[in-house]
């Protein structure tokens, strides 16, 4: 399933054409203009929801994440404990390709912060490769979400932590993409900073 959010360079064209060789294998929803990275995974939760799926992934579709590493969350899941299994590119030290060295650093030391703040013992608080069993996503109220862009992924590790959720981390290789440029900007840093704190402050206040 790929959410694609009027993309300029014609995504939803190349998975039209993917389609004819994956029927009732690829599936495409197209929106109309670009609503941030939270509203796009919530809109692909939902549809896997209705189709009574029981794990649902998320991952970036640009090869940052290794296709191959997918059977290694499902197993975590299905055979092992977790309620969510997170790829996670910090649990065994930094495991990051390409990336320069202030972006590293950025990401590494965002997941102390939020385990500082939080409580979380999760290593790659940002991580954006994910295996969520049905019952995590079902027990989630999507509407009472706050955060549409990097904060989204760690408001819903929050969410699942909170709810005692198990939670464990397969260490993954992240390899930066070739092509494209990251959506990185002041405002994402901005909401994910004050984010945290909001959600602890939400969580004090029982207004999760």
């Amino acid at each position: 399933m790929i959410v694609d959010d009027n993309s300029p360079d014609h995504t939803s064209d190349k998975v039209l054409i993917l389609q004819q060789e994956f029927k009732n294998r690829l599936f495409l929803e197209k929106r109309e203009k670009k609503s941030g990275l939270g509203t796009a995974y919530v809109h692909g939760f939902k549809w896997a929801l209705d189709r009574k799926y029981e794990y649902i992934f998320e991952m970036d579709a640009d090869f940052s994440h290794n296709p191959n590493d997918l059977e290694r969350l499902y197993d975590a899941c299905h055979f092992g404990s977790a309620d969510m299994a997170i790829g996670s590119r910090y649990v065994t030290g930094v495991n990051v390709v390409n990336w320069p060295l202030n972006r590293v650093l950025m990401s590494y030391f965002a997941s102390v912060y939020v385990r500082m703040i939080t409580g979380m013992k999760i290593h790659d608080a940002t991580a954006g490769f994910i295996c969520y069993s049905r019952q995590v996503l079902e027990s989630i109220n999507f509407d009472k979400i706050r955060f549409v862009g990097y904060a989204f992924q760690i408001e819903m590790k929050y969410r699942t932590f909170v709810k005692n959720f198990q939670i464990v981390e397969v260490p993954i290789i992240f390899t930066d993409r070739t092509k494209g440029q990251s959506k990185m900007s002041n405002s994402i840093i901005k909401e994910a900073v004050f984010g945290v704190i909001s959600l602890r402050i939400r969580k004090f206040l029982k207004q999760l």
